[in-house]
C-alpha cells in the first residue's frame, strides 16, 4: 500500500488482498440505533456508509478478482439494507508523500469516514488508542476462526475483522527439487542442504527474494513454539512486561538470513532494491531460481504464479516444528467515533456472514475467516492449507503485543540485507521493544 521502506509492501497487500459513536450503550455493552442515518447529499434521503481503502470500487466487467468478490459483498449489503457504500480511495498521486497508513491513522483520528480496510500495525495504533469499535458483539464473530480473534484483538475488544486470511509460503519448483533428488524441506537444516545442493549444480541464486519479505524466515522461527507450544498467552503477557525479549526469540532467524546471505543463498544487494514479484518473479518463472516468497493469493493469479511450465508448490517456512505458514492479519475496522454507526455494523454483519464470506471465498480462492467455510484451492497450495487447516501457523501480526511486529522486523531485515550486522538489528530491537512498553 505504500511506496516508502515500509510502506510499499502494504500498498501491494491491501490490493491483494486487502462507524462509530452509539448515543448510548446498554449495560450489557450491545448497541442501541440512533434515530436515522441520514445526510444531505445529491441522494436525497439515502442512507450513506463510507468506506475508505485502497481500491475503487470495480466495473461490472472487471477482471480484478478481489475487488470484484468485495464488490459482490458489498452489493448484498446495499440490496438488503437500502443504503450506498461510497468508496473514498486512497492513492498515492493524491497523497503525494503520504502513505496509506498515514493517511488512514489522519482520517480515522478525524473522524472522516465510517468503514476502513486496517493494516496490522495500524489496528494495533488504533486500537490501542482506543479509536476503533468493539466488534465482538455482532452475531458474525461467533463462526470466526480463533486466529481472527487472536490477532485483532487490543486490550480485550476485537477491532478489526477481514474477509480472508492470507498466508505467507515458499513457493518452490518441484521439479527443479527432484532432478536433484531433494525432499521438500522442513528444518532449517534440510533448508540448507536443499540450497547447497542448488548452488554446487550451478544455480547462482536459489532463493529470489525481494525486500519486503523475507522477515517471514524470522517469523517462522522466532514464533514457532509460541503458537504451537501450549504457552501462548504467558509468553505474549511475559513480552508485554519486558520480562522476555523479541530479539531472544528472534536473533535465530536474523542469524539464518545472515547464512544464507553469506552462502550466496539470497542475493542481499538485488533483494535490497526487488518489488515483490515484480523483482524475483521473472527468474522463478524461468526456472532460473527454485524458490520464491509469496502470498496465497499469488498462487491465483496469472500474473503473479497461477501459471507456470513447472509443478509449482507452496510450503511453510522452515521452523523447529516443520513446513510454518506465516499469517499477518489485516481487517475492516469502525472507529469509535464514525458518524453513522448503526448502518456500518449492519453492512459488516452483512459482508462477514458465512453467506456473503463463501461468495468471497468461492471467488478469490482464499481462506475464510469463517471456520464454517473451506477453500477449494489448487493443488499447488494444498500442502501449506493443510498445515492451517490444522491449525499450525505463526502469527507475524499479533495486536495484543504491545510492540508491532510485521512493519518493525520489515525495516529490520532490511537494515540486514544492507549491511547492518545482527547484533545492531537486535539492538534496533530491543530498543523498539522498550519504546512500545513506555507508551
Amino acid at each position: 500500500m505504500k511506496r516508502d521502506m515500509k510502506g510499499n509492501w502494504k500498498r501491494l497487500w491491501a490490493v491483494c488482498m486487502a462507524g462509530i459513536m452509539a448515543s448510548a450503550l446498554v449495560s450489557c455493552g450491545g448497541r442501541v440505533k440512533p434515530n436515522n442515518n441520514l445526510i444531505e447529499n445529491s441522494d436525497k434521503n439515502k442512507k450513506i456508509v463510507n468506506l475508505f481503502g485502497p481500491m475503487e470500487k470495480s466495473n461490472p466487467n472487471a477482471d480484478n478478482l478481489s475487488r470484484s468478490a468485495f464488490d459482490l459483498t458489498i452489493r448484498k449489503a446495499e440490496e438488503k439494507l437500502g443504503l450506498t457504500v461510497r468508496y473514498r480511495t486512497y492513492t498515492a498521486e493524491n497523497y503525494k508523500e503520504k502513505t496509506y497508513d498515514e493517511v488512514v491513522l489522519d482520517r480515522v483520528r478525524s473522524n472522516m469516514d465510517d468503514l476502513y480496510l486496517l493494516n496490522p500495525d495500524s489496528i494495533q495504533t488504533l486500537g490501542g488508542e482506543g479509536r476503533l469499535w468493539d466488534l465482538s458483539e455482532l452475531d458474525c464473530v461467533k463462526n470466526l476462526r480463533d486466529v481472527v480473534i487472536k490477532a485483532n484483538t487490543v486490550d480485550g475488544k476485537l477491532v478489526g475483522i477481514p474477509q480472508e486470511i492470507v498466508a505467507y509460503g515458499l513457493f518452490v519448483n518441484k521439479d527443479m527439487f527432484d532432478q536433484y533428488h531433494l525432499e521438500l524441506p522442513n528444518t532449517q537444516e534440510e533448508f540448507l542442504e536443499c540450497c547447497r545442493v542448488f548452488k554446487e549444480n550451478g544455480i547462482e541464486t536459489p532463493i529470489g527474494a525481494n525486500r519486503w519479505w523475507l522477515e517471514c524466515f524470522v517469523f517462522a522461527q522466532a514464533f514457532a513454539d509460541l503458537y504451537n507450544g501450549g504457552n501462548t498467552d504467558a509468553e505474549i503477557e511475559a513480552l508485554n512486561k519486558g520480562e522476555a525479549k523479541y530479539s531472544d526469540y528472534m536473533r535465530p532467524g536474523f542469524e539464518f538470513l545472515q547464512e544464507l546471505i553469506d552462502k550466496g543463498y539470497i542475493d542481499a544487494a538485488a533483494a535490497y532494491t526487488y518489488e515483490a514479484i515484480e523483482g524475483e518473479g521473472p527468474d522463478f518463472l524461468a526456472q532460473k531460481t527454485p524458490i520464491v516468497i509469496a502470498y496465497w493469493g499469488a498462487a491465483n493469479t496469472e500474473t503473479a504464479y497461477g501459471k507456470t511450465d513447472f509443478n509449482m508448490q507452496v510450503i511453510g517456512f522452515p521452523s523447529s516444528r516443520g513446513q510454518m505458514p506465516v499469517v499477518p492479519i489485516t481487517g475492516y475496522s469502525v472507529p469509535a467515533d464514525a458518524e453513522h454507526l448503526e448502518d456500518t455494523l449492519d453492512v459488516l454483519e452483512i459482508i462477514l456472514s458465512d453467506e456473503a464470506l463463501q461468495i468471497y471465498t468461492e471467488t478469490n480462492r482464499v481462506i475464510s475467516p469463517s471456520k464454517n467455510i473451506q477453500v477449494d484451492c489448487v493443488p499447488a497450495l494444498a500442502p501449506l492449507n493443510d498445515r492451517i487447516q490444522e491449525n499450525i501457523y505463526v502469527l507475524a501480526s499479533n495486536a495484543g503485543m504491545k510492540m508491532e511486529q510485521w512493519g518493525n522486523v520489515c525495516i529490520l531485515v532490511r537494515n540486514l540485507l544492507g549491511g547492518a550486522t545482527v547484533d545492531e538489528c537486535m539492538a534496533e530491537l530491543d530498543r523498539l521493544q522498550e519504546a512500545s512498553a513506555a507508551k
